[in-house]
């Protein structure tokens, strides 16, 4: 390469760096949104049903406005009768269910910047498990020192957020949810990425992760309606159904900037992202009710050196990135 590709490369680079830590900020947004449906409606469950509403809802426009999409999408019944990939492959949108619903029914009692760190915590450990199972990876990858020390601070940084709460073991329980909806994630993309790959289309994939998703808690949100354990009253501000949006507009972003970045870079940019838009969004607004204590800065950044340590053996494995949407 030569001077001016080098010099372009250079200027390139941090400034794609910045775009994914702002598009990584979107993820603590759709928490601190989903956590007010969720305290709104006082039902973590319909609060994960308006977000999945929402996000499918413009995913079936998305889907509907183009015919190629709109026959990749009509052929999946045919596909999953011929068990040409695992069956719990389309079942990879109950993950997210999982995710939505922790956010609805925790995010505002524990704070945006304490269920992202619990997540993200979560999500470090998955990464490593998936790793070693060769789940969603083409080889096996043993664990390391590096791999088991972003794990432990992964768990380090879970307990130093939650600490501040140690008084309340009810809120400290909940904290729970989200390190599990983390554990599950690592299972997420593997899943839609062989939806993907077997429908040709990552829209038609990202979709039919949001129907899963809105099935299966529309489904549980229904029969308590009818055991009549819950009434149902639909929030009346506008910008509480923007979780599935922001949700969308997030996975879209991350699919172009990581073209220039590279998966290492872009995963520590992200998470980066999610942790300073955490801690930001309960820092300037206070109306949501969340106090950033001192040890929940420290556990965020304890988080991001955790994921950054697991990420290193990734830096010198090549990975290939197929095109699937064209």
């Amino acid at each position: 390469m030569n001077a001016k590709g080098n010099s372009e490369k250079t200027v390139v680079v941090p400034l794609l760096v910045i775009a994914t830590i702002l598009a990584g900020m979107l993820s603590p947004m759709q928490s601190a949104v989903n956590g007010q449906v969720g305290k709104v409606m006082n039902d973590g469950n319909a609060s994960a049903v308006v977000s999945f509403g929402s996000g499918l809802v413009v995913m079936a426009i998305i889907i509907l406005a183009r015919k190629s999409t709109r026959k990749q999408f009509a052929s999946i019944p045919k596909k999953i009768s011929s068990h040409s990939i695992p069956w719990w492959n389309w079942l990879a949108g109950s993950c997210g269910a999982m995710i939505v619903f922790s956010e609805g029914a925790t995010a505002s009692i524990l704070g945006v910047a304490t269920f992202q760190t619990t997540l993200i915590s979560g999500m470090v450990i998955s990464g490593l498990i998936c790793d070693r199972l060769g789940i969603g990876v083409e080889e096996k990858q043993p664990f390391n020192f590096a791999r088991i020390m972003g794990a432990l601070l992964a768990i380090v940084a879970t307990i130093l957020v939650v600490m501040p709460n140690w008084h309340a073991p009810k809120v400290v329980a909940l904290a729970v949810l989200p390190f599990i909806g983390g554990l599950l994630a690592g299972w997420q993309p593997a899943g839609n990425s062989a939806v993907a790959h077997e429908t040709g289309s990552m829209l038609v994939s990202i979709t039919w992760n949001f129907i899963i998703g809105f099935s299966l808690l529309g489904g549980v949100l229904l029969v308590r309606v009818l055991m009549g354990q819950i009434s149902i009253s639909l929030p009346t501000t506008w910008w509480m159904y923007l979780g599935g949006p922001l949700g969308l507009l997030s996975i879209a972003l991350m699919a172009l900037l990581v073209r220039g970045l590279g998966l290492l870079l872009l995963g520590l940019a992200s998470t980066a992202g999610q942790l300073i838009g955490s801690v930001l969004i309960d820092w300037l607004i206070p109306d949501l009710g969340n106090k950033v204590y001192l040890l929940t800065i420290v556990g965020a950044v304890v988080a991001l050196l955790g994921a950054g340590i697991a990420m290193i053996p990734s830096s010198n494995k090549k990975v290939k990135l197929d095109e699937i949407e064209n």
